[in-house]
């Protein structure tokens, strides 16, 4: 639990951060940040997935650690689902589909593109 936890806080630290990066960027009218999160967040999860079960330590606290831990703190669907409300509520329609089908496309392929990367290694 306690692995969990701490590479929770990491993982949210890295949130902020990536997403405040991100977004002296671009515009804030998108939900570029949240987006940029959650895809690489996708893509470590895939490739890290890969090599715990394939090739790295067979620790559950190591694997809990990293991937419910760390990487549940980094994604973040509760802030896609109140950004994309957001947009909805604006009538920015074009934009929150944008961000649905985006996120939705985005994040499974880079789920998939972390797998095979994870099995080349």
């Amino acid at each position: 639990m306690l692995a969990i936890a701490a590479g929770g806080a990491v993982g949210s630290l890295l949130r902020f951060w990536m997403s405040t990066w991100v977004h002296t960027f671009t515009d804030r009218s998108f939900p570029y940040g949240t987006l940029v999160v959650n895809v690489l967040g996708c893509l470590a999860m895939g490739f890290l997935f890969v090599l715990f079960i394939d090739r790295l330590s067979d620790n559950p606290v190591l694997r809990a650690g990293i991937l419910i831990g760390v990487l549940g703190g980094f994604t973040t669907f509760s802030s896609f689902s109140i950004e994309t409300f957001n947009l909805i509520e604006q009538g920015a329609w074009v934009r929150a589909v944008a961000n649905m089908s985006g996120s939705l496309v985005l994040c499974i392929g880079a789920t998939w593109i972390g797998v095979i990367l994870g099995r080349q290694v």
